[in-house]
């Protein structure tokens, strides 16, 4: 489906016009006729297909075509981090160019200038506001902050807020909202505790699920068993065998971020870091500098697993297993956005393989062994305990094996169609 065919208004076409974008992808066919009609709105939907021009061009259509007060604060989108608000908010600008809509990122981690700024915003009115849930509250805190004709609520990855612990910040937010608005919750799983929610503030929703908790199967997943000592020598055969792809490497410890780092510069790759101990202006600076290719390969926590949204990411490597499979899904979503194909590789430390057949469960099948290059020595075969349904150990896992030998490696690089998609 044409962006055309939802009769959007025409300043609104030209943005996306000039975006480049031209067709809708599944999760915005759907979604988009659901909130233009003024529904409320529960959309189950994984990183990558597009969810957030999904919720932003109707949102801007809307403001676009009712009478709204520009004296007062129009739609809110709650966020869980700091990356995401900014990515959203750099969306909505292009997307907005052409129209007269105002916009403010309100995140913390910046100085007295831009708290100052916010304020001005908030107390003066603003078309749309992206916030993360603890600055908003001090802001609420104060008194000044103008909501009482706000008419649009979008809560973007509620579940990962959820999992920060933003329960009661967003209702605290919520109980300052008028009742008579549209919410719209965006969330890639549905916990018992996220439907609570949604009982709470939604009223008679639509709800929306498209493929929840799954991968891309464009995605080519590989995993390699490996031990320790050997993950550092392999990431670099890989990257320098894919060394004109973009890559994001993620490391579940801010220490493994910097040391790797440090690692990969010392080797001379295009590489910088992002994690929490990094100051906001760099962390915004290498995500620019990532967007714009002039840098190939981030480093990153999981900080940056659902806080990025760059298109025709080549490759993603699990530097080590994530802690869960819901946090696996968002990692390896950062490739094959949209319409793109893209690889996934992951690192299996001996501690780790219990950890990650947890994640070939959720997945539903097992996880492609690669062998692992002999020049690196023998590598451990893969034997996990699988759980019982009460829990426990098990008897180990047969039929997925990594051999120390197994031939020279040749890693897979299998681009795929760029369509034009938000």
């Amino acid at each position: 489906m044409y962006f055309h065919e939802f009769d959007f208004d025409d300043d609104l076409l030209d943005g996306i016009d000039a975006m480049g974008y031209t067709t809708a992808t599944p999760v915005q066919e759907e979604v988009i006729p659901i909130i233009l009609s003024g529904r409320d709105l529960i959309a189950s939907a994984q990183t990558g297909t597009g969810k957030t021009a999904a919720f932003l061009l109707p949102t801007i259509q809307n403001l676009l075509t009712h009478t709204h007060d520009a004296q007062q604060i129009n739609s809110m989108i709650i966020v869980p981090t700091r990356e995401l608000a900014v990515q959203i908010a750099q969306t909505l600008e292009g997307m907005s160019y052409f129209t007269n809509i105002s916009s403010i990122a309100v995140y913390g981690g910046g100085d007295g200038a831009s708290f100052a700024l916010e304020k001005k915003a908030l107390s003066s009115g603003a078309d749309i506001v992206i916030c993360t849930p603890g600055r908003m509250i001090a802001h609420l805190n104060m008194g000044y902050v103008k909501l009482e004709g706000l008419k649009y609520l979008i809560l973007d990855e509620a579940d990962r807020m959820l999992d920060m612990g933003f329960y009661d910040d967003i209702e605290k937010i919520i109980s300052f909202l008028p009742r008579n608005r549209q919410t719209l919750l965006f969330s890639a799983t549905m916990p018992v505790k996220m439907r609570n929610l949604a009982l709470k503030i939604l009223q008679n929703p639509a709800q929306i699920n498209i493929a929840i908790s799954k991968p891309p199967e464009k995605i080519i997943q590989e995993a390699f068993v490996v031990n320790e000592e050997q993950k550092v020598p392999l990431i670099k055969m890989i990257l320098e065998k894919r060394k004109t792809e973009t890559v994001i490497i993620f490391c579940s410890r801010k220490q493994s971020v910097k040391q790797l780092t440090q690692v990969l510069k010392r080797a001379r790759f295009s590489v910088e870091e992002i994690h929490s101990d990094l100051e906001q202006e760099k962390r915004e600076q290498a995500l620019l500098d990532f967007k714009n290719r002039k840098l190939k390969i981030l480093v990153a926590t999981d900080i940056l697993s659902r806080g990025i949204d760059v298109e025709d990411i080549d490759l993603v490597i699990n530097y080590d297993v994530p802690n869960d499979g819901e946090d696996y899904i968002h990692r390896i979503g950062r490739t094959a956005r949209a319409a793109t194909d893209g690889t996934a590789y992951t690192f299996i430390g001996p501690k780790e393989q219990n950890r990650f057949v947890r994640i070939e469960e959720l997945l539903g099948h097992p996880v492609v062994k690669a062998p692992v290059p002999e020049e690196l020595g023998p590598a451990p075969q893969y034997t996990p305990k699988m759980r019982r349904s009460g829990g426990g150990g098990g008897k180990p896992r047969h039929g997925h094996h990594s051999g120390g030998g197994g031939g020279k490696r040749k890693f897979h690089h299998q681009p795929g169609a760029k369509k034009n998609r938000p």
